[in-house]
């Protein structure tokens, strides 16, 4: 098959002047050689496309492609992860991973945690801040936790989205506000075990890879898989692989992730990222339809390799499901 790879490539755009916080969720050069490198070794041709501005301009020039594999992020508004989908479905090319309706959806954490509480799995009880807060509408007990509602790669979160009192909780969340231009996620905080599951697959289908604990090193922004912790991964978190046959808490850590993705229509690959509270009761924390795919520095990837299914592998199985759905839309 010719294979078309969209992708934010983050060397490009820091070149045009952006800075590193805005280009946090893009891929480096290693991610795209690594992905094409393994479509080649499965057989097919590979066509470097780049972020959806390019992909606009190729599709004006008439090229087309058998596939899309699309990591493309996006750069702004709470829809960026659908523009490369809802671009190919109007073309009608096929490609990896998830649809525009469920980009967009799990984007917004606040609304996807209203579609995982009304589908009867656990998440902490929330409500989102849209610049209008008293203290009389907060109606959960401290501590409180907070984060930008359309965020990834731990964008906003720091030490400081632990509220302890009350007092603190609406100068903080103006603060946030502010500072990320969007609603603030406010969250009872979980202060247990912290775990993330990698799952292929679509619906039935969907599978457990493997599941790690994020264990934060001495040096670690400690109580929070904040933005700095995520970036400096290599020096302050250590990712321990987990048994689900050994550790019971492990395995509801799994059954919950599959039973989240599945209702929420995820395809092909992804992460679901949880959080215990102090019973080590696990709750749905977010969702990452559109894992990052470095084949050292990303959570998917670790959790592959920790499973011994290897990055090759883990390549294989996604792009096999996108295939399979597409085979049985045909």
């Amino acid at each position: 098959m010719k294979i078309g790879l969209t992708y934010d490539l983050r060397s490009d755009y820091l070149a045009e002047g952006y800075s590193d916080l805005e280009t946090a969720e893009f891929d480096r050069e290693e991610t795209i050689e690594s992905l094409e490198n393994s479509l080649k070794i499965l057989g097919h041709r590979t066509d470097r496309i780049g972020n959806a501005r390019r992909l606009i301009e190729r599709l004006a020039r008439n090229d087309r492609w058998d596939m899309v594999f699309n990591i493309a992020e996006g750069l702004r508004g709470v829809g960026r992860e659908a523009q490369v989908p809802a671009i190919l479905d109007i073309y009608d090319i096929p490609y990896t991973f998830s649809d525009p309706l469920v980009m967009s959806l799990t984007l917004h954490k606040g609304l996807t945690k209203s579609i995982i509480r009304d589908a009867g799995i656990p998440t902490s009880d929330y409500f989102v801040f849209e610049g209008d807060l008293k203290e009389d509408d907060i109606t959960l007990r401290p501590p409180f936790f907070i984060k930008p509602v359309a965020e990834g790669t731990g964008k906003g979160i720091t030490p400081d989205s632990i509220i302890k009192e009350k007092k603190d909780l609406i100068p903080a969340c103006f603060k946030m506000f502010s500072e990320h231009g969007q609603p603030v996620l406010i969250e009872r905080f979980l202060p247990g075990r912290e775990f993330t599951v990698g799952i292929t697959g679509t619906g039935p289908e969907a599978v457990v890879v493997g599941t790690i604990e994020v264990h934060l090193l001495p040096g670690a922004e400690q109580g929070v898989y904040s933005y700095a912790n995520k970036e400096n991964c290599e020096e302050l978190v250590k990712y321990i692989i987990r048994d689900s046959l050994k550790e019971p808490v492990v395995k509801r850590c799994e059954d919950l992730a599959v039973d989240a993705w599945r209702a929420l229509g995820c395809r092909d690959g992804g992460r679901i990222d949880l959080r215990c509270d102090e019973n080590e009761n696990p709750y749905f924390l977010e969702v990452n339809p559109l894992a990052g795919l470095h084949p050292d520095h990303s959570d998917l990837p670790i959790i592959a390799k920790g499973a011994g299914l290897g990055y090759q592998a883990l390549i294989e199985r996604i792009f096999a499901s996108a295939c399979k759905r597409i085979k049985n839309r045909a």
